[in-house]
């Protein structure tokens, strides 16, 4: 485990559920302060912050859309007023919906790309204008921008567009001790990527990495644990957390 961030808060996008819910459970075990934003489900989020507070740890819920600016920038105030400040945001809120280019319906494109590309471009807008010195961004790409699978397209050009921006924004912030990373999952065991596989599909997948088993959540929290904690050093790069594959 990291070293107690006690006194540091973190805003964690999507941690209502998912691989969200265990990022924002890792970081209170770091002693964070955990705000958890979700967009639709409430009850889900005050069962994140619940088990929080049962562990001791301290954690609100904040809901809001991650493509409004407005509902954005409110759930930003509430944090930095209830906890007084924003040191790591994590931004894990996405959709995934899988088709081949030819028959893609394009309003399954805009519905990525307004939570993928214009929801993170917002949340990490507010962060660059709120985040403490020697804060920490992490947001979310995929290791599918490497591997390429068919019926990925439109997911995977959000998030190579997540990527891009994420890289960018990491020389944007120089001289605020701020860094700015990408964590990139492979497949991992979270309802959005078990949606509509059968068991052979899941096993391929499984058996697909050296490590032969799928990632669990935990994983990926691990890794986000690791950025937005010790690893200083770390700035402008895409992490993949994906087992060992290609």
């Amino acid at each position: 485990m990291s070293t107690p961030e006690t006194n540091r808060v973190a805003l964690v996008t999507g941690g209502s559920g998912g691989i969200g819910r265990v990022v924002a459970e890792r970081l209170a075990q770091d002693g964070f302060a955990v705000a958890v934003q979700y967009a639709g489900n409430r009850a889900k989020a005050e069962e994140t912050v619940a088990a929080i507070t049962a562990a001791g740890g301290r954690a609100l819920a904040v809901g809001g859309d991650v493509a409004d600016e407005e509902a954005m920038g409110t759930a930003f105030d509430t944090v930095r007023s209830a906890f007084g400040g924003i040191d790591v945001v994590v931004n894990t809120a996405g959709i995934m919906l899988l088709s081949p280019v030819e028959s893609l319906d394009l309003s399954d494109l805009d519905r990525m790309h307004r939570t993928n590309i214009r929801g993170t471009f917002v949340v990490n807008q507010q962060a660059a204008r709120t985040l403490r010195f020697g804060g920490a961004i992490i947001n979310f790409s995929t290791c599918v921008v490497r591997t390429q699978l068919p019926t990925y397209s439109a997911y995977v050009a959000s998030k190579a567009a997540v990527e891009a921006m994420t890289l960018v924004l990491a020389r944007e912030l120089r001289g605020r001790d701020i860094t700015v990373n990408a964590v990139a999952p492979g497949p991992t065991a979270t309802p959005l990527f078990l949606d509509g596989k059968d068991e052979a599909t899941i096993d391929r997948f499984a058996k697909a990495t050296p490590l032969e088993r799928l990632g669990r959540p935990e994983d990926i929290a691990e890794a986000v644990a690791f950025l937005a904690g010790p690893a200083r050093w770390i700035n402008g790069q895409v992490l993949y957390a994906n087992g060992g594959l290609a």
